[in-house]
């Protein structure tokens, strides 16, 4: 399929700068493009990669200059760009309404229309799934889950019973939601498993990376708010109550009874004690350590986690040590009083 950039401005709403009849044939990013491509320049500091590309067209803000080659404006590149590329390369086939014959579905589950369940899929008693469904190659659904509508659950992911996920859920492969939580007491010298009686509830427009472990609560249920986006590999504790829209990534780890605002941001292998509240908008840094409740709007780093601007002072100190510890080393001496060898033990006098 190929498109003139007049066409593709159409499909954007964008204004086209240059000559718009210009045939398109694929869309690429800056680094892969070739001529014959249109290819976006997400902001300035990808300015000079685009005066250098072979790319016969780009996707730009509108206060990008024009260099010789025709130009769509608008006012997101990113979205405009992924757009092109959906029409370009085809929209998937919609979905027919389809069970593979190695799925096992019990009697008692209710599947609603157009869902598309594929094979070694396990959907276990008393559970609803609803319309447009896709249950990929071996998902399994507990005893008395609830799905709403256009959920997709990817290859392995695994339900434990009761789960309750809403519409336009994506659960990636290998998922694992519902798991008992890690609760035990000590009691005659044996650690004595505490019963997990809740369960695991995910709101509408939720998206969960592969290997993500939400784990179900003691009595009621760990929540997941609407909007949030978890990538892979987080572990997300008992109890825990996730607010909405946030961004918690790679290895992030929330230890029990956690709760977080809306909109919070936590970067990769952050670590969240258990009972803590994290507030509304607040942004942890990778490998945070969070020990203490976090204010709303705070901005924090390093481990322990401390307020980002602090966290940069430590850092710079630490730079600084080597040097400091020469300098002290010098006065000690000067003062006639006793050293010790840089990197030895032994006491000089």
């Amino acid at each position: 399929m190929s498109l003139t950039v007049r066409q593709m401005a159409a499909l954007v709403a964008g204004e086209v700068v240059g000559n718009g009849d210009a045939e398109i044939v694929d869309a690429r990013p800056l680094t892969d493009a070739k001529p014959g491509h249109i290819t976006f320049v997400e902001d300035d500091r990808y300015l000079d990669a685009w005066h250098h590309s072979p790319a016969s067209a780009a996707l730009v803000l509108p206060h990008v200059p024009v260099n010789g080659r025709p130009l769509i404006k608008v006012l997101d590149p990113l979205m405009a760009f992924v757009s092109i590329v959906k029409h370009l390369r085809g929209n998937s086939p919609a979905a027919t309404s389809s069970i593979h014959p190695s799925a096992q579905i019990h009697p008692t589950a209710v599947i609603g229309t157009d869902a598309e369940i594929g094979p070694f899929v396990v959907v276990e008693a008393g559970c609803v799934i609803g319309a447009r469904a896709t249950l990929l190659a071996g998902a399994t659904i507990g005893k008395n889950c609830r799905l709403g509508d256009d959920v997709t659950l990817h290859p392995h992911a695994v339900l434990y019973d009761t789960t309750v996920i809403g519409n336009r859920v994506t659960i990636h492969a290998n998922c694992v939601l519902g798991a008992d939580g890690f609760g035990y007491r000590t009691q005659g010298g044996r650690h004595v498993k505490v019963p997990q009686l809740g369960y695991v509830e995910i709101a509408d427009d939720v998206e969960i990376g592969a290997c993500t472990t939400i784990d179900r609560g003691t009595f009621g249920p760990t929540r997941v708010g609407q909007g949030t986006k978890i990538d892979n590999l987080v572990m997300i504790a008992h109890n825990c109550q996730i607010g909405r829209h946030n961004l918690l990534v790679s290895q992030v780890g929330i230890a029990g009874s956690t709760t977080t605002g809306d909109y919070v941001v936590m970067a990769g292998q952050v670590g969240i004690a258990d009972h803590l509240h994290v507030g509304d908008r607040a942004i942890l840094g990778a490998k945070a350590g969070v020990h203490k409740d976090v204010p709303p709007d705070s901005r924090m780093l390093g481990a322990p986690a401390t307020p980002d601007r602090e966290q940069m002072r430590i850092m710079m100190s630490l730079e600084k040590l080597p040097e400091l510890r020469r300098d002290l080393r010098k006065i000690k001496q000067m003062l006639g009083l006793p050293t010790k060898a840089e990197g030895k033990g032994e006491t000089k006098e």
